[in-house]
């Protein structure tokens, strides 16, 4: 297995596992709607995605990283928005993997780290996330608010 930073070339291998992290979250399947997104992504920095990948190159999962600020830190951080693992992949380690390609980026760009949301009902993540060294806040509320419902 390889994990490597994906770019505009890896969009056919890296969309439509993207496309099916979004129907596992409840979202229709949209395979054009993925790739338009994500070379949206790709092609003006806005993310920065690492992708596991077999032997053969072809796509077991995917972390994607957006870039964040601290006004009270002064420092830079990410948002972990996507981690996701293709269902005949898991269980493998592919995602803490994943994980630790996320955390030497943080190093790589001097930010303090990275923080992400899971659903309560989400048992594998909040098994995962504590077992790969991240500690559950339970200091702040998270609130949101939505221009459209």
């Amino acid at each position: 297995m390889n994990i490597v930073r994906a770019t505009i070339k890896d969009l056919n291998t890296v969309a439509p596992l993207f496309d099916s992290y979004r129907v596992f979250y409840k979202k229709d399947s949209d395979l054009g709607g993925a790739m338009t997104f994500l070379s949206d992504r790709l092609r003006n920095n806005e993310s920065v995605i690492y992708l596991a990948q077999d032997e053969e190159g072809n796509g077991l999962g995917f972390i994607q990283l957006y870039p964040l600020f601290s006004s009270t830190r002064m420092s830079r951080l990410w948002l972990l928005n996507d981690l996701f693992v293709a269902p005949d992949a898991r269980r493998q380690g592919i995602a803490k993997l994943l994980l630790e390609r996320a955390k030497e980026h943080c190093r790589a760009t001097d930010a303090r780290g990275f923080f992400l949301e899971t659903g309560v009902d989400n048992k594998e993540g909040n098994a995962l996330y504590p077992a790969a060294g991240m500690t559950l806040n339970d200091d702040h509320n998270f609130y949101y608010w939505n221009v459209v419902d």
